[in-house]
């Protein structure tokens, strides 16, 4: 195997879109600011959109103003904590119920009363949670981690994070 050559870096330490374009992170390093803090990765080269959500056994049913998606579709979602608990992020293919709303499949089973909030964009990459003045570096192994339209951003409390790709 030969050493890749073309690896180039992006750094970003506000919520933004932190590489443009089909990529392949190959590695992160995450600082963390001086509280506990995370981010999010996204599949997209536009900001996740805020949405909220309810679940009722495995079922959950999503509020997004308009958000022109159609049955068979696949979005990415980070559930925040609700009344009663907390959906399961990560990548669902949808069932369009109507305009502003849709529903997908959890694996895990509970209830969570409407109006919990979460984020939705094409499709979930990562999470990374750090408590105070932690930082990490994070290889990916064998090829990476693939994204298709870009690769973006959500910091909380963070000094930065720091990609690798290509």
């Amino acid at each position: 195997m030969t050493m890749q050559y073309d690896v180039l870096s992006a750094h970003v330490n506000i919520t933004s879109l932190a590489v443009s374009g089909r990529t392949r992170i190959k590695g992160l390093i995450v600082t963390g600011g001086g509280s506990a803090g995370y981010t999010y990765l996204w599949d997209s080269a536009v900001a996740p959109v805020s949405v909220t959500y309810g679940r009722s056994g495995t079922t959950i049913t999503v509020t997004s103003t308009a958000h022109g998606l159609v049955t068979g579709d696949k979005v990415g979602l980070v559930l925040g904590a609700g009344t009663g608990g907390q959906g399961t992020t990560g990548n669902y293919v949808i069932t369009r119920t109507g305009a502003d709303t849709y529903t997908v499949q959890d694996i895990n089973s509970g209830s969570v009363t409407a109006g919990a909030s979460g984020l939705q964009a094409t499709r979930w990459l990562t999470s990374i949670d750090l408590g105070a003045n932690e930082a990490i570096s994070l290889p990916l192994p064998g090829e990476g981690m693939i994204a298709y339209n870009g690769v973006y951003a959500s910091i909380t409390n963070l000094s930065g994070v720091t990609f690798f790709y290509g």
